[in-house]
């Protein structure tokens, strides 16, 4: 009973402090608050009932990511999410009139909109490496044992990504 319980305070120690980071991710993953939460909870729910099988000396951070994106991929949002590729959208950013108006106000903002909308729009293998690196700022070994894939592929899938994200932000302030 005493090895449950420092099991289950070990992985306190550990988990705990990642809550934020992790609902953060789901939530640009699932793109919704009330599913990143049902999200989350069921990768802590997940993680504890099979913290015995982590192995203590590995990254615990990139356990625990892992867990959440397997997670995500077999939701109902992950299916669909990782099934639809849509490039088009109707957000278009504004160049600024000066600084600290409203107008400069309204206009980062919409270029805000415009950024988040465009990650929104890749495909999710290109967004989750990209906010992994760049949101999370994860070094290039952990995005690997993380997505559980070369790193090599890390490289690949966020050039990719970073080229993809230009792209679609490029016609976007084409058609303004």
């Amino acid at each position: 009973m005493a090895e449950a319980r420092l099991t289950a305070a070990t992985f306190e120690e550990l988990a705990i402090p990642l809550f934020d980071q992790l609902y953060n991710f789901a939530h640009w993953l699932a793109q919704d608050r009330t599913e990143a939460e049902d999200l989350v909870q069921e990768t802590y729910a997940k993680a504890l009932k099979g913290f015995s099988s982590f192995q203590p000396g590995t990254n615990f951070r990139a356990w625990m990511y892992r867990i959440l994106r397997n997670t995500f991929l077999t939701s109902r949002t992950g299916l669909k999410a990782s099934a639809m590729v849509a490039l088009d959208s109707d957000d278009t950013p504004e160049l600024p009139a000066g600084p600290d108006t409203p107008e400069t106000l309204f206009i980062v903002h919409s270029q805000q909109q415009a950024l988040q909308t465009a990650l929104e729009s890749l495909p999710v293998h290109f967004r989750e490496v990209l906010l992994l690196c760049e949101v999370e700022e994860m070094p290039y070994q952990e995005i690997a044992e993380t997505l559980s894939i070369p790193m090599g592929t890390v490289m690949s899938r966020l050039s990719r990504a970073r080229k993809a994200l230009r792209l679609i932000l490029e016609q976007k302030l084409v058609r303004t």
